[in-house]
């Protein structure tokens, strides 16, 4: 094959070496606009993982990579002048500029050619005269602009700044250092990258650059190369006591903001983008250059082993798309964490090392653990002191988060675990029968602290589908009360009742049926803030309620919860999410009326307020109320983040005792960003920036999840639906696989043979006795990297020192 490669970086050139290796037929042409020793950036980090693929890949670049590697294991965070250090995560970085050395001349023995001062030919002229073009052409990738119809990119401009600096000062271990200044908090991340120096990362929230002055030079128009030295001099003083008289290097330093790439797909016939050309995962978990090397090698492999090119790229899109994007959500995460630091700066120093260590949600609870038990157990047992304290009840120390205490309003909950409102749609005109007995019955025994109704309707024609449950009657309260009595007999859990009316969205099939699906018959009108229905041409279109009829409906919401009081519920949640009436009339896709019901934010929440209110007054003062809203309607121009914490202050004011924080299900429209535990930022947003307790939903799939939000702050309580679904005894099951018997979770009677995990097959053993006595039990590895100094030392000689400090 005859290949292009436009761009001579660490991707380009990591590409070409590899195919030609894999084929030395292969004629590879590399074209790199600067000059070869030109590069820009310090360091370049990688984890283990990655350097395995890369030993194996082609072990002579690994080996000469090895040779130049700063090794370490530790991160430590500095915080409120304390320091926590977390070991055990294993990392390698070099100098940016000798990994280009060695990839060139790599290339060269290979016979790759390589011109560098030299823009690439017309990228459609290589495309006519080559089998494959790569372009790997960075950032602002002309090959990407100029295909943008096929690879449709979109670029997340986001709001911090951020200036990339080098030191002189050599970290002995990765930094993050958070800075409470006079202008708002501040970061660095740092870490060495050889001998004699580190990367130095300065980021900040747009608003705390601007306050700061760091905008005086926004318009400036730079030369290629200039940084920014007034800035630059500004960070000194600012960090003086961290560069501890080292010098600053700079490099075309200059403030940025961070742009997420994303694009459709990553070909357009024989061209073929790849790295920042093709995506973009921030700074805080890694380096561009990393995910660049690992598409290299993934594409260079899939070229040869399929046997046309079609064939290939279509197996390499397959295989690294959901790679890099797996990367880029974690990324993501991280990224709004910093760019939210200052929600987090009231937190305690523990919380808040354990916080940014699990910023990402793909390092958790349990991950760290492995890697660094003395570091979790640390954090562990500062948590349980402080919930021994707030509550006045002693809980032991090695208590999993998830099984600590805690205390909803006057409602003490005997764990954080909570049975997410799920509709099951097997009432009769309303009224709970023995299903919904055994499955809220089977949920409480199942060990968790809360357990929650489905959406209980407020009237006939407030139901979602005919099998929705009511508490409008004497019979439905019977019924339900049959339930209560059973859960408060044979568990400690509490449980409590969702109410709700549907709105526009009433009316609709069961959902095996057709989920959002209209009645063909028996159906009833449905009513809404405006004449809008959920899908155009499919639903009924809603009535515009009156005044005298929201007047009515408010009524039926008050009944209700006295009937909920009857049927011995000790919580009450006033469903306002999910596209349902309430919920209607906050956001504004759905709320367009002009009267003092519509508007502003103010104006869309004063009929769920005032319903609010009016069932607070008559639900018993010494049981909590809760509401659940949706924190975001994942469409332009819906309620945000921002929305979403100004709605919980607003519930939490009128006293609400916490915030169950969902997300979405208000307009067919939606593009949700669904994951792991997607919904969960929002709920951390609004907990960490009012102090409104917070339950968390969406997808959290584990209870290590659960352990990990709790743990770092970001919410009081975690509402699993789907794991409940697949595992009534999920609480039960999560204490057995920690090995956990204490308080916080109880197996009935019946059940307590069941407490240890059963059997499986063989496993290992313990090893031998005298291997025990030899090495001693597993410690936490806590190598930091300590270079030999010395006027001989430099990149060819210094020895890698790792200095282990185990705790």
């Amino acid at each position: 094959m005859r290949m292009a490669v436009i761009g001579g970086g660490p991707g380009g050139l990591y590409f070409a070496a590899l195919a030609k290796q894999l084929d030395p037929t292969h004629e590879i042409t590399v074209w790199e606009r600067n000059a070869e020793d030109d590069t820009f950036g310090f360091g370049v980090v990688f984890s283990d993982e990655t350097l395995g693929g890369i030993e194996l890949a082609d072990p002579e670049i690994y080996r000469q990579m090895e040779r130049e590697f700063a090794r370490w294991d530790d991160i430590d965070v500095h915080y409120r002048d304390r320091v926590f250090t977390s070991g055990g995560n294993g990392f390698a970085a070099m100098s940016r500029k000798r990994l280009l050395q060695i990839l060139q001349a790599r290339c060269r023995e290979l016979g790759v050619e390589l011109h560098f001062r030299t823009e690439a030919p017309d990228v459609e002229e290589l495309a006519a005269t080559h089998d494959l073009v790569l372009a790997a052409d960075g950032l602002n990738s002309a090959v990407r602009r100029r295909f943008a119809d096929t690879f449709r990119p979109t670029m997340d401009a986001r709001a911090c700044k951020y200036m990339w600096l080098g030191t002189d000062k050599v970290f002995d271990a990765f930094k993050f250092y958070v800075r409470e200044t006079p202008h708002g908090v501040m970061q660095i991340h740092g870490y060495p990258f050889d001998a004699h120096g580190s990367t130095f990362i300065v980021e900040m929230h747009e608003d705390v650059w601007r306050a700061a002055g760091f905008d005086a030079n926004a318009d400036r128009l730079w030369v290629p190369g200039e940084s920014d030295e007034e800035s630059i001099e500004a960070v000194k003083e600012l960090f003086a006591d961290v560069l501890d008289g080292h010098g600053v290097m700079a490099n075309n330093s200059r403030w940025i903001g961070f742009t997420t790439i994303r694009n459709q797909t990553w070909r357009h016939g024989n061209i073929v983008i790849l790295g920042d050309a093709a995506h973009t995962a921030h700074f805080s978990i890694g380096s561009g250059t990393k995910l660049a090397m690992e598409d290299s090698l993934a594409l260079a492999a899939c070229l040869h082993e399929h046997p046309d090119l079609d064939t290939a790229l279509a197996a390499y899109e397959e295989e690294r798309k959901p790679v890099v994007e797996s990367t880029q959500r974690a990324a993501q995460a991280s990224l709004e964490w910093f760019e939210n630091l200052g929600q987090y700066t009231h937190q305690d120093p523990e919380q808040f090392a354990f916080n940014i260590m699990t910023r990402s949600r793909r390092v958790t609870h349990d991950n760290l653990r492995v890697r660094d038990p003395e570091f979790v157990a640390g954090i562990e047992d500062w948590f349980t002191e402080r919930v021994s304290s707030d509550l006045g009840v002693p809980v032991a120390q090695g208590t999993p988060p998830m099984f600590t205490p805690y205390r909803l309003g006057g409602l003490d909950l005997v764990n954080r675990v909570v049975v997410s409102a799920m509709d099951m749609y097997r009432a009769t005109d309303g009224v709970p029968e023995d299903f919904h007995l055994a499955h809220l019955g089977g949920k409480a025994m199942g060990g968790a602290g809360l357990v929650m109704t489905e959406m209980v309707c407020v009237s006939p024609t407030g139901r979602i589908t005919p099998g929705c449950t009511g508490l409008w009657n004497e019979e439905q309260v019977a019924a339900w009360r049959r339930i209560t009595d059973f859960v408060h007999a044979q568990s400690p859990a509490k449980i409590g009742a969702q109410l709700g009316h549907s709105g526009r969205k009433g009316s609709t099939k069961l959902m095996w049926e057709g989920i959002d699906q209209p009645l063909p018959e028996g159906n009833w009108p449905v009513v809404a803030p405006s004449p809008l229905p959920y899908q155009e041409g499919v639903n009924q279109v809603p009535q515009e309620l009156t005044t005298e009829q929201m007047d009515t409906i408010r009524e039926e919401f008050v009944t209700a919860a006295r009937h909920a009081d009857e049927a011995g519920f000790d919580l009450l949640e006033l469903h306002c999410a999910h596209g349902y009436l309430l919920s209607s009339f906050i956001s504004p896709v759905t709320n367009h009326r002009t009267d003092e019901y519509g508007g502003d934010l103010a104006a869309r929440l004063r009929y769920p307020l005032e319903v609010f209110a009016a069932v607070r007054e008559v639900w018993p003062a010494d049981k909590p109320m809760t509401v659940r809203i949706s924190a975001s309607d994942w469409v332009e121009g819906g309620i945000d983040t921002d929305d979403a914490v100004l709605i919980a202050q607003a519930f939490s004011d009128a006293g609400a005792a916490a915030v169950d924080v969902s997300t979405g299900q208000v307009t067919p429209d939606e593009q949700p960003a669904f994951g792991r535990s997607y919904q969960t930022p929002f709920a951390d947003a609004i907990r960490n920036r009012t102090g409104v307790p917070t339950i968390a939903v969406g997808v959290i799939s584990s209870w290590d999840d659960v352990n990990s939000l709790i743990l770092a702050g970001r919410a009081d309580l975690c509402a699993l639906g789907r794991v409940h679904l697949y595992d009534p005894n999920w609480t039960l099951h999560a204490a057995a696989e920690q090995d956990y018997t204490g308080p916080g979770v109880s197996w009935p009677l019946p059940w307590q043979a069941g407490r240890r995990r059963p059997q499986t097959g063989r496993t290992d053993g313990p090893k031998p006795r005298l291997d025990l006595v030899r090495e001693g039990e597993p410690t936490t590895r806590h190598a930091r990297w300590r270079p030999e100094s010395g006027p001989e030392s430099g990149p060819e000689s210094a020895s890698t020192n790792l200095e282990g400090a185990v705790r």
